[in-house]
């Protein structure tokens, strides 16, 4: 007889770890299947150069929501948050931009650039975090469907829109955000280039976006959703990112969560149109009238189910849902951090730089999606440069040192050639990028893993590699994503939940997602 749960989990990532660990909470016997023999998915701390911990993916603590920090009581599992200095950003010529939570001191540095973009930041800072708080307290929401298909649907949209009647003042700030490009969204407030690149570069930050990409300009906004005042900052974390998962799943387990790796889920069994459970690739079934799936979408329902059990339009909007990546990832451990000939502690303020942005202005970032938009890497690739061995003792041996670099863009499919005869040279050209501002540090390398969006997929199964699971774009983000009638949690399939990033509100290492498919789960099993 096949084994039989109330909720099966397929994914072990931190949304899974998330929504089993509140359905284990509720008295749900719940069991999470994991393909990978680490739990974690792209939050994950893995040696993969002998004596070297790396995040090997998400590499900054900056999105976890404050609620699921306090329902888990992370820091009693392990969760601690290291702080990272202020974001420093070298410019050609010896020159850099030092951004910070100061108001003050980053009025400094932009006024050495221009002393009207100074003036004008304290109020360009006030407008946008306006609109950050409304969009923070919609991280929470569960989308309703604005077709108002039935009276359902039309009571949700009702009450949603009655719930933020007071954002109407704000609406039209929205409408920007979501549809005006990142550049043309500060030409607006700014005159620099450099100012404005500093802005700007969260832009491409995981998406195939330029700063002057329609739509640009929420990706800005989703980099910053994070709050935590008072609930765990951000920064390192200590041991790496793979802490944040293992944390959860401490909780999840002392609340009776069953979690299995090396356990690949091939199809998802229903009958008469409601979830009957999973198969796995050794034949083994198991069953739950509940599943939730932390996988992509694309996963999901076009290769755990027999298309043929969903309705036509969804499978299209599925399939159009789209998930082509460009962003890459290189892990080195080092003899020494990267010394950024531009960084002088006396004038920054702080003794090293651990959270570095290479991309000095707008035209630079554009050209690099340029590049990736005709199918080649970026000639000049934007590089996020962070050092967490320079305030974590437990990822590196004594005296020597883990460096991640993040970037874009690097096309999932190159116009010349194949990633693999290309790997080589693409690494090397990143690495150019940092020695023209950190001189002599790629001579130091000790060992690296150089991660292209192929690389990315066939670890941790995202499409194309896309670490959102998708694009932050308007037509795929809230009630859209990632179909029409489908984005609050649930599916055409009875008893088949989304809980990870495909889902609102997106990707980023937040715990959101998990948190919103398991009320929405618990919430139909009172029904």
């Amino acid at each position: 007889m096949p084994e039989r749960y109330d909720a099966i989990i397929i994914g072990g990532g931190h949304n899974g770890l998330t929504c089993g660990s509140y359905l284990a909470r509720s008295g749900l016997r719940t069991l999470i299947l994991e393909r990978r023999p680490v739990i974690g998915g792209a939050a994950v701390t893995e040696e993969i150069v002998p004596g070297f911990k790396f995040s090997v993916f998400s590499y900054l603590m900056s999105l976890l929501h404050p609620k699921v920090i306090a329902d888990f009581d992370l820091r009693r599992h392990g969760f601690e948050v290291l702080p990272a200095t202020d974001m420093f950003s070298p410019i050609h010529g010896g020159d850099y931009i030092v951004f910070s939570d100061s108001l003050a001191k980053t009025q400094q540095n932009f006024a050495r650039f221009s002393a009207r973009d100074a003036a004008i930041y304290p109020e360009f800072d006030r407008y946008l975090m306006e609109s950050v708080v409304v969009l923070r307290k919609i991280l929470l929401e569960t989308p309703p469907d604005p077709s108002c298909r039935d009276w359902k649907a039309f009571k949700q949209t009702a009450s949603f829109l009655w719930k933020y009647r007071r954002v109407r003042g704000k609406l039209f700030r929205m409408i920007d955000l979501f549809t005006m490009s990142a550049d043309a969204y500060l030409a607006e407030w700014f005159e620099s280039t450099h100012v404005k690149a500093v802005l700007a570069y969260y832009s491409g930050i995981g998406t195939f976006v330029g700063p002057k990409s329609p739509g640009s300009a929420y990706v800005v906004t989703h980099h910053l959703m994070g709050e935590h005042a008072g609930a765990g900052g951000w920064g390192f974390i200590r041991g790496g990112m793979g802490t944040i998962s293992q944390a959860i799943a401490a909780y999840g387990r002392s609340k009776g969560l069953e979690i299995r790796t090396e356990a690949e889920v091939v199809g998802i069994d229903s009958v008469d149109g409601a979830v009957r459970g999973v198969t796995l690739a050794d034949g083994t079934r198991i069953e739950a009238p509940i599943v939730a799936s932390n996988v992509s979408a694309k996963l999901t329902f076009l290769k755990f189910l027999p298309r043929a059990q969903l309705p036509v339009e969804f499978v299209r909007d599925v399939e159009g849902y789209r998930t082509y990546s460009t962003a890459f990832k290189i892990n080195i451990a080092c003899e020494r951090l990267p010394q950024f000939a531009s960084f002088d502690p006396a004038k920054c303020g702080f003794a090293y730089p651990t959270y570095t942005h290479i991309g000095p202005t707008i035209e630079y970032l554009e050209r690099a999606y340029e590049d990736a938009k005709n199918g080649d890497w970026s000639r000049d690739p934007f590089v996020t440069v962070v050092t967490p061995s320079a305030v974590d003792d437990t990822v590196s041996p004594p005296g020597k040192h883990v460096v991640h670099l993040f970037g874009g863009h690097a096309p999932y499919t190159l116009a010349d050639g194949d990633w693999p005869s290309r790997k080589e040279a693409f690494a090397k050209n990143v690495l150019r990028i940092v020695d023209e501002h950190a001189p002599g540090f790629s001579d130091g390398i000790i060992g690296m893993q150089v991660l292209t969006p192929p690389d990315i997929e066939a670890i941790i199964g995202s499409p194309h590699g896309h670490i959102f699971h998708g694009e932050l774009q308007v037509d795929q983000l809230f009630f859209a994503r990632p179909a029409p009638h489908y984005a609050d949690y649930r599916s055409p399939i009875r008893g088949l939940y989304q809980c990870g990033s495909s889902a609102h509100p997106g990707g980023g290492v937040g715990g959101v997602p998990g948190h919103n498919a398991a009320r929405e789960i618990l919430k139909d099993r009172r029904r």
